[in-house]
């Protein structure tokens, strides 16, 4: 069966069904794959300062944690 076959058939399942047990089952299949990309929630700022962030380890400008928390201690 081609995709858009099986949709149909899925969604005629979905319509006659009256049971809330599986419609709230479909709800969280939906929810658990969502694919939202956390990046479309930041701000411009922040994903400024990430791509910053970005350029200046391929640039070489950064250390490593144990030397900058040895810093900081």
């Amino acid at each position: 069966m081609d995709m858009q076959a099986e949709k149909i058939e899925l969604t005629k399942l979905l319509l006659s069904t009256d049971n809330p047990n599986i419609l709230n089952s479909i709800r969280e299949i939906f929810k658990l794959n969502r694919t939202d990309d956390f990046w479309d929630e930041l701000s411009i700022e922040e994903k400024e300062e990430i791509e910053r962030g970005t350029e200046d380890i391929k640039n070489g400008e950064f250390q490593s944690y144990d030397s900058f928390m040895s810093s900081h201690r």
